[in-house]
This record gives C-alpha cells, sequence and structure tokens, in this order.
C-alpha cells in the first residue's frame, strides 16, 4: 500500500454523517486510502479504497492495521474522532489505536462536550496529546478546548465543514424535477432521531399554514440506525401524528430514505429555507446546515453554538429558544418575503465559497505536509497490551 495519507473513519455505504465527511475529505486530498471503523451492523461490502477495516469491538483489529500502517510508507493518518464509532467505554480505544502508530495522525474533532465525562475528557484529551495536529471545524470548537480541556489554541487548527460546489439557482426552477409545488418548502434533513428537534417546526407549522396556506415542511432522511434497531420508527411515528393533531399533516411532508449526493443537492436547491431546530445548544459542527448554506438556503436555526457561528453577520436567522412559538416568527416572516430569503440566502452563499471540499482539501494538504516531515517515533512493544496510553 502505497497512498500518501491514510484516513480512518466510518465509510459509505455506512450511512452516517462522519462516512459521508471521510469519503469526501478523502477524496478532496489527492492520493489515499481508508480504513473503516466498521461496527457490529456494518455493510459486508466497502468500495476498493477500503484496504483495513477494524471492528469497533475487537481490540486486536486496532493493533493489527497499526502495524499494517507502519510497516508501509503511508505519510500521515488522519482519524475521525466521534465517541461512538470507536470501541471501548467512550470510545477509549482511539487511545491504543494511537498509541501504536508510528505514523504522525491528524485527528479531526466532530464531537467536542461542552461537560465531558471524566471518560470522555480522558480520551478527547489524550487524543489531542496523541496527534501531530488537532483540527475543529469552528472557532466556537477551539475557544471551547481552551476553556473547559485546557488545550493551548496554537496547537489547533481550525478548518471549515467541507461542502459540496452547487450554484445558486431559483428553487421553483427546481421543484418539478422533485413533483414538488411551486411554493415555499421549508427543508431539514439528515438521520432522523429525537435529538434533532423537527416537533418543533412542525409545532410552528399551524401558525406558517396561517401565514402561506401553499407552505409546506419536508424532513428528508432516513431513521439513525442505531435508533432503528433498538427503537424501530418510534419517532418518526410521534412526529407524524403530532402533525396530525396539529392539522397539518398535509403540509408535513416525510422523505424517508437515505439520499444519494445528487439527489441531496437537488433537494437543496429546491428548498426556500433551511432549519435546524436542534435542542442541544453546545453543539458544535453541522453538517446539514454548512451545505444548506453552499445552496444559498435562507436558514432559521436554534442557537446552538455552531450556528450562532455560521449565522452571524446577517448570514441567517437565529431564534432565541427551540420553542415553536419562537421558530414561527422566523418561518412566517420568510414565507411571506421571497426578497428576504434572497438576502440572506446570497449571504450564507458567499460565505461558503471558502467551505467547498476544493479549499478544504487544500487547506488539509498544507497540515498534512507540515506534519508528515515528523519522524516517525520507535513503538514499544508493551504498548500493544497496553490500556489507551496516547503519544505524550
Amino acid at each position: 500500500m502505497s497512498p500518501a495519507n491514510v484516513f480512518v473513519g466510518t465509510y459509505p455505504p455506512r450511512r452516517c454523517g462522519i462516512a459521508t465527511f471521510t469519503r469526501d475529505l478523502a477524496g478532496a486530498t489527492g492520493d489515499h486510502a481508508i480504513v473503516a471503523l466498521h461496527p457490529p451492523d456494518g455493510p459486508d461490502l466497502y468500495p476498493l479504497e477500503v484496504r483495513h477495516r477494524i471492528r469497533r469491538d475487537v481490540r486486536a483489529d486496532y493493533f493489527r492495521v497499526a502495524r499494517s500502517l507502519n510497516q508501509s510508507d503511508a505519510r500521515v493518518v488522519s482519524i475521525q474522532h466521534e465517541y461512538g464509532i470507536w470501541g471501548g467505554d467512550d470510545g477509549e480505544s482511539v487511545l491504543d489505536f494511537v498509541a501504536a502508530l508510528a505514523k504522525p495522525v491528524v485527528s479531526t474533532l466532530h464531537t467536542v462536550p461542552h461537560s465531558p465525562s471524566p471518560g470522555q475528557r480522558r480520551v478527547l484529551l489524550g487524543l489531542i496529546h496523541g496527534s501531530a495536529a488537532t483540527v475543529v471545524m469552528s472557532r466556537s470548537a477551539a475557544s471551547l478546548l481552551r476553556r473547559v480541556y485546557g488545550v493551548d489554541p496554537n496547537i489547533v487548527d481550525v478548518v471549515p465543514h467541507g461542502v459540496p460546489h452547487l450554484q445558486l439557482v431559483a428553487p421553483d426552477s427546481v421543484k418539478p424535477r422533485l413533483g414538488m409545488e411551486a411554493a415555499p418548502m421549508i427543508l431539514s434533513f439528515g438521520l432522523i432521531g429525537p435529538g434533532k428537534g423537527y416537533e418543533s417546526v412542525i409545532g410552528a407549522m399551524p401558525a406558517v399554514v396561517e401565514a402561506d396556506p401553499t407552505a409546506y415542511y419536508v424532513i428528508l432522511g432516513a431513521t439513525h440506525p442505531e435508533l432503528l434497531r433498538r427503537e424501530g420508527e418510534a419517532y418518526r411515528t410521534k412526529l407524524t401524528r403530532l402533525a396530525e393533531t396539529l392539522g397539518v399533516a398535509d403540509h408535513v411532508l416525510f422523505v424517508d430514505r437515505f439520499v444519494t449526493r445528487s439527489e441531496l443537492a437537488t433537494w437543496l436547491t429546491a428548498a426556500d429555507i433551511f432549519v435546524t431546530p436542534y435542542p442541544n445548544p453546545d453543539q458544535i459542527v453541522s453538517g446539514t446546515l454548512a451545505y444548506a448554506m453552499s445552496a444559498g438556503k435562507a436558514c432559521v436555526s436554534t442557537p446552538y453554538a455552531y450556528a450562532v457561528e455560521m449565522l452571524e453577520a446577517g448570514r441567517g436567522m437565529v431564534v432565541a429558544s427551540g420553542s415553536p412559538e419562537a421558530l414561527a416568527v422566523p418561518l412566517t416572516q420568510l414565507v411571506r418575503d421571497r426578497d428576504l430569503r434572497n438576502q440572506l440566502g446570497r449571504r450564507a452563499y458567499e460565505f461558503s465559497r471558502m467551505m467547498i471540499w476544493p479549499e478544504v482539501g487544500a487547506r488539509y494538504r498544507h497540515i498534512f505536509d507540515r506534519v508528515g516531515t515528523f519522524q516517525a517515533r520507535p513503538i514499544e512493544a508493551h504498548e500493544e497490551v497496553g490500556a489507551g496510553r496516547a503519544r505524550s
């Protein structure tokens, strides 16, 4: 195996946001190979660029793959970190993996808890200390690392979440391709689960429909596979019943599938308004919001950390809380005012040009070039049986 860089994360056909991110980041950085983090219900087959798979809960796999990478001429190992995709308590197996690597590590943090448990704190700091470079996707995440974890800001790179290069087009010109009406479309997309807050938007729809009887809300995406395994479609059923109870069932459309990149681009360009009603105020990144900005959408959001940063300076509208009443105010204003939608959407679109994947890929290549000159460290034999000890 002889790629310049190796990317470790979940990977398609696994259906999750980090899998999509890993694929897109790797594709934007040139020659690469993939190590797929493989959950118990993971896919049987992966694309050819997946050279290794690590079964999440099989500790020996982490050491086996690390040895293979050490023996290759791969220059940098890029790790995607979110606690749930790695094995062990609080995903501590990532520390075993990093400790066993002789190659420079660049870690991208997809989650930085505002109030970490002791285990989460230990794992995150261990990963940062074991990495040649650490990447976060927002200034707020970098600030959080400094304030809560005591991390030196000089060792953290801020690189935005990558987005596709979409054209700025009139939404009504795209809706016929989806069989949708030429009326104000509000859109949310992503894997569905209780942490998304979609019930707040449905709760706002009676006021929206009163303002414009033609307006409708589309919830695009499959139920999160972990939630589906535990609870089935209970959450989606709850949302459906809420829409029926409020008398807006005809104005709420569920598109229950995991869409391809090209279909997602079509839905994004067809939408007039995009909303992320997430209830967690400390969320440090949202790929869905970043994608909507790349399509030039008028974005409405609850005030989680990433949205506040991304939508400042008139690039969108942030409501004071996640209540239906609070969301109804900007949504009704936007369905009535096409000019305001266009104004917000253009500002978001222009800001997102620095986030398109070629730009983000170039930023990562610069980081890889910087750390790729680091001399590999020797791996001591006892590290393979150590319990998650990271490099110092």
